[in-house]
């Protein structure tokens, strides 16, 4: 008996990678690319009409982010697992995925074999994570403590919900380069690059509570 066909959906808002990797499930036996959406939304869009068994899903996506695909996923289409891939190897970006119901994450730089391996262990219900080290090693550990001002804990939570650094200094009634300021300074006492990265150890430290919804 033949085995069922594994159908996938690829998202991402680059079209360069959308057609690279249509052109990897090309060569790929067993497994169907049934659509390719640029956008966290249009992806939903096309899961309500389509049959669909994996979600393959960059991270830094505009409006919507992987993060935030990955955890309605988790709660409209329960059945359907999802493989996060990003240019970054981020144990944030990591772990705040794995927490929201991915069940794999690669680099862009995978191989065709990585990527393959991917899909199939995460069909068997695995979770796979392109790297060298124990899931434990990757997935970050508490935090030490950090000390926030009352206005840095004020940005943090904004941030949190997704305001520019424009849409904050309006809402505080300060200039934009204040706010640019305070984003600067968090990323540096959280050790970061990035504003996902400083939500997730922000979450982790417990510096977000209940008033932001991640």
């Amino acid at each position: 008996m033949e085995a069922a066909l594994i159908r996938i959906i690829i998202v991402d808002d680059h079209p360069i990678v959308l057609e690279g990797m249509e052109n990897i499930f090309r060569n790929m036996a067993g497994i169907e690319l049934v659509a390719k959406a640029s956008s966290a939304m249009m992806a939903i869009s096309l899961m309500r009409t389509l049959p669909v068994d994996i979600v393959i899903t960059d991270i830094n996506m505009p409006e919507i982010s992987g993060i935030d695909l990955c955890r309605k996923i988790s709660q409209e289409f329960p059945q359907v697992r999802v493989i996060a891939m990003s240019t970054y190897q981020d144990k944030a970006y990591i772990s705040e995925m794995i927490r929201n119901g991915a069940s794999a994450y690669l680099t862009k730089s995978a191989s065709f074999e990585e990527i393959e391996h991917a899909i199939r262990a995460t069909m068997k219900g695995e979770i796979h994570i392109q790297l060298q080290r124990s899931i434990n090693e990757q997935l970050p550990q508490s935090p030490t403590q950090v000390l926030l001002t009352r206005r840095e804990k004020e940005v943090l939570l904004l941030i949190a919900e997704g305001l520019t650094n424009k849409e904050i200094a309006d809402k505080l009634f300060v200039s934009q380069s204040t706010i640019d300021s305070h984003r600067k300074n968090l990323l540096s006492k959280f050790d970061v690059l990035n504003a996902a990265s400083l939500i997730a150890h922000a979450a982790k430290a417990g510096l977000l509570r209940n008033d932001v919804s991640l």
